[in-house]
C-alpha cells in the first residue's frame, strides 16, 4: 500500500547519526514540518540538525490528500465564540501567508503547485454555512457562499468557497528543498538529559530543541497523552472518474472529500479514531462504485493526524517547564498549510523573537474541553483493559485492525505490526 506521492518516490537518501555532537538548534522528526523548519535554519545559516528516525515524509506528509488551505473545514465560526474575531482573525492570516510562501518556494520546484478553489458543502445544515460566513464576514475573509456545486455528483444544500487556495505534490517539494540539508535518518531519539539527546547510537547537545514527530515523543512535559487523540482518514485514487475544478470537502466528518491529481481523482474519507471501527477503504470503494461506475482504482492509502481539544494546533513552547523545547503538533488534519505555519512562528520562538500570531497556538492554553473528557475516558478504559498485547507507549490494551492489520491503541493512538513492530507513534518500541 503506497500513495501516489510516495509511488513515483524521488526523496534522497540521508545517512544515520553516530557518534557525540553538538548543535545550536535540533530538530527532531522529518515529516514535512520538521523538513519546513529545517529550511528555515538552513537559509539563516544556522548551525542545526534534523533527526528521523525512519525515512523523512513516509509516514503522513507521505500519506496526505495534500490540499493547501486556510478553510479547515468550517472552524471559523467556532474559533471567534471560543476565542473572539482576533483569534479567528490570526488563524486565517497567517495560513493565507502560509499559502503565499508555498507559491513562492514552489516557483523553484517542479511539485506540480496549482492554484485551486476550495469548498466545504454540508448536506445536512444549512445553517452552519450561514454562521461561517457571518464568522467570515467579521474577520473579511474571501469567502463566498455557494447554494449548489455542480460539479459533484449528488447534490448540496450549499458550500462556502475559499477562492485561490492550492495543491501539490509534498514529496516532489520535500525532494527538492531537502537538498544539501543537515539531514540524518534511521536515527530515532529515545530520550534526553538535560540539553543531551540521545538514540542507540548517538548523542546529540543542543541549546534549542523543536519536536516535530506528529505526536511529540516526551511525556512528562506538555500533558499531550491528554491533549490529543489521532484519526485515521483514507483515500483512494481512481482513473476514469472525471475531472473537477477544485477541491471540496464534507463539513460532517464521516463525509467525503474530492480532488485531482493528474489524471486520478483522490476520494477521501471513511475516518474513524484510532482503535476503533470505521468505514475505510470498504466505504470509499461502496461510494465509488455507486458516483463513478466506470472508475478503476489505481491507488489507495490511509493517513493518521493528531487531533487537538480545541481545533487549534499546538505550536510553541512545549510546556512552561522547558524555555528551550519547542513542539508542532495537533495539525486536526491540515497539516499542509499548518506545518509552513509552524515553521514561520517556532523561527522566531526560537530565537527568542516575538511573532504576532503564537499566542493564539500555544500549547499551554487551557485544556477545558468536552474533548478533555473524552480521551480521559478512553485512556482509563483501555488501562483497566485486562488484555493483551498492551502499548509500549502507556501501557494501554491494544485493538486489533482486521482491515490494516495492525494493533492500534485507542488511547493515544500507536500502531504495531502483527510483529509488534512500531508503525505510528508515539510508541516508539
Amino acid at each position: 500500500m503506497k500513495s501516489l506521492w510516495l509511488n513515483d518516490n524521488t526523496l534522497s537518501q540521508f545517512p544515520a547519526l553516530h557518534g557525540e555532537h553538538k548543535t545550536d538548534v535540533l530538530i527532531i522528526g522529518g515529516g514535512l514540518c520538521g523538513i519546513l523548519c529545517a529550511y528555515e535554519m538552513h537559509k539563516l545559516g544556522v548551525n542545526y540538525m534534523l533527526l528521523e528516525s525512519e525515512r523523512i515524509c513516509r509516514k503522513t506528509s507521505g500519506n496526505t490528500t495534500a490540499k493547501i488551505t486556510s478553510q479547515h473545514g468550517l472552524i471559523y465560526a467556532d474559533i471567534l465564540k471560543k476565542y473572539g474575531c482576533e483569534a479567528a482573525a490570526k488563524y486565517y492570516l497567517i495560513n493565507q501567508r502560509a499559502i503565499e510562501k508555498y507559491a513562492g518556494l514552489s516557483e523553484r520546484t517542479e511539485c506540480g503547485f496549482e492554484r485551486k478553489d476550495n469548498f466545504i458543502y454540508s448536506l445536512s445544515d444549512e445553517k452552519k454555512l450561514d454562521d461561517e460566513m457571518d464568522a467570515l464576514e467579521k474577520i473579511r475573509a474571501k469567502a463566498m457562499l455557494y447554494p449548489s456545486l455542480s460539479a459533484l455528483p449528488f447534490d448540496v444544500l450549499g458550500a462556502v468557497k475559499f477562492p485561490d487556495q492550492a495543491q501539490f505534490n509534498p514529496v516532489k517539494f520535500v525532494t527538492a528543498i531537502s537538498k544539501n540539508m543537515h539531514i540524518y535518518e534511521s536515527s530515532r531519539v529515545l530520550g534526553f538529559d538535560g540539553k543531551t539527546y540521545y538514540g542507540k547510537d548517538f548523542k546529540v547537545t543542543a541549546n534549542k530543541v523543536i519536536v516535530a514527530t506528529h505526536f511529540p515523543i516526551f511525556n512528562k512535559h506538555g500533558g499531550f497523552s491528554l491533549k490529543l487523540y489521532q484519526h485515521r482518514s483514507y483515500v483512494i485514487a481512481l482513473k476514469n472518474a472525471g475531472k473537477l475544478n477544485g477541491m471540496y470537502l464534507d463539513e460532517n466528518e464521516k463525509g467525503l472529500s474530492f480532488r485531482n491529481q493528474g489524471e486520478y481523482l483522490l476520494l477521501g474519507g471513511g475516518s474513524h479514531r484510532t482503535g476503533k471501527n470505521g468505514g475505510n477503504w470498504k466505504e470509499l470503494r461502496k461510494k465509488a462504485k455507486r458516483l463513478y461506475p466506470e472508475s478503476e482504482e489505481a491507488f489507495h492509502w490511509a493517513a493518521q493526524d493528531c487531533m487537538s481539544l480545541d481545533g487549534l494546533p499546538y505550536i510553541g513552547q512545549y510546556s512552561k517547564r522547558t524555555p528551550d523545547l519547542f513542539v508542532a503538533t495537533g495539525f486536526n488534519k491540515w497539516g499542509m498549510s499548518l506545518s509552513m505555519v509552524s515553521a514561520m512562528i517556532l523561527k522566531d520562538l526560537v530565537f527568542g523573537k516575538a511573532n504576532d500570531y503564537a499566542d493564539i497556538f500555544s500549547p499551554s492554553r487551557t485544556m477545558l474541553h468536552p474533548q478533555l473528557a473524552v480521551n480521559a475516558l478512553e485512556a482509563t478504559v483501555s488501562l483497566i483493559t485486562p488484555t493483551k498485547p498492551r502499548c509500549p507507549h502507556l501501557g494501554c490494551a491494544l485493538k486489533w485492525n482486521k482491515d490494516e492489520h495492525s494493533w492500534d491503541c485507542p488511547c493515544h493512538g500507536s500502531r504495531l505490526d502483527e510483529g509488534g513492530k512500531v508503525l505510528e507513534g508515539p510508541a516508539n518500541e
